[in-house]
């Protein structure tokens, strides 16, 4: 990075940060918090420890894309029509969002609308996060990637980046078109872009279970070639025995419900080829940074996450030697863990 380049992305994360707080302070305040601390039985950290470990993750990104480990993103400056749209977008669903969180309603996507979801899993059809449709609807795919970076102050986007070093890791010295990347749970594809600005030439396949989703995801890469898109799901990838180099798989496991969880490890290892990797960015776990420990309290409540209390103590790394992966790195970035796990 030159000097430019560097005060660039500081204003940019710094505006970043100070735009996405502002949602989360007006959010709490138009749909305060049900829960009292008094609930929590675990530390819940200071908005001071918040702000430091958020402002230590954008100095890991930093160093990072000066390591040449991957590219300064190419939407330092968002147009400013297009923030204010998302932001209007976000604020106008709290209604809706705040009456189900206090009448605990989390099931109104079953049987939705035209069928849609009769035909996905049950552990799916449902109102993660209280959000308006699930993930079943155009509306949602809009305003998701907008209502995560709330969550997490501006801080989503560098968390997910921090896949790409073990992906550049495993990268370096081959071939990139000889390469193949299957990311799970692809969602709209803000990862998948982050890959595509790093590696244009390199095939991706993108797989989800929400059409919605995946419509979004064909507009955000469309200005990309060697990308290809599949509904599915993770615990039965429709592909062939060894038919990618790396699998990365971001914010979908504490979303599975445990047997899930372990037939999507199955087949994770069973679609790398030997020699392959598979990236794993999910919410950190319990005891990964003991000061922060009531937030995986506070989460399952203050959000609908049926699964995540029981994500939060799962041993990954010993699931993923269940199933011939071998753990080869796990650290924390922010509130996230990076896991990388090798098949031999």
């Amino acid at each position: 990075m030159n000097p430019i380049e560097r005060v660039a992305y500081d204003l940019s994360q710094a505006g970043r940060v100070a735009w996405f707080y502002a949602h989360a302070e007006l959010a709490g305040r138009l749909a305060p918090p049900i829960l009292e601390p008094p609930e929590i039985n675990a530390p819940l950290p200071t908005r001071q420890q918040m702000i430091g470990d958020l402002l230590e993750l954008f100095r890991r990104d930093r160093a990072n894309i000066e390591a040449g480990y991957y590219r300064l993103p190419g939407d330092l400056f968002a147009s400013p029509l297009s923030g204010l749209e998302r932001s209007l977008r976000f604020l106008s669903d709290l209604g809706r969002i705040d009456r189900r969180r206090r009448e605990q309603i989390h099931d109104e996507v079953r049987g939705g609308a035209e069928g849609r979801a009769a035909r996905l899993p049950d552990y799916y059809a449902q109102n993660f996060h209280f959000q308006t449709d699930g993930y079943l609807s155009d509306h949602s795919a809009a305003v998701y990637d907008f209502q995560v970076e709330v969550l997490f102050k501006g801080g989503a986007d560098a968390m997910r980046r921090q896949a790409l070093v073990p992906i550049a890791e495993q990268l370096r010295g081959r071939r990139i078109r000889e390469q193949r990347l299957l990311d799970v749970g692809c969602g709209t594809a803000r990862f998948l872009g982050f890959v595509k600005q790093n590696y244009p030439r390199l095939p991706v396949v993108g797989l989800d279970l929400s059409e919605a989703y995946l419509r979004r995801a064909r507009r955000e890469l469309g200005a990309w070639s060697w990308v290809e898109l599949s509904q599915g799901a993770a615990e039965a990838l429709p592909f062939a025995d060894a038919s990618f180099d790396l699998v990365s798989c971001i914010y979908l496991f504490h979303e599975l419900p445990r047997p899930v969880r372990e037939r999507a490890a199955a087949e994770f290892a069973r679609v790398l080829r030997p020699g392959g990797r598979l990236v794993l960015v999910d919410s950190f776990q319990r005891g990964d940074e003991p000061r922060f420990d009531g937030l995986l309290e506070l989460f399952p409540l203050a959000y609908h996450e049926p699964y995540f209390e029981d994500y939060v103590g799962h041993d990954l790394a010993a699931l993923f030697a269940e199933v011939g992966l071998l753990p080869k790195s796990a650290e924390r970035a922010h509130m996230s863990k990076v896991m990388t796990f090798d098949k031999p």
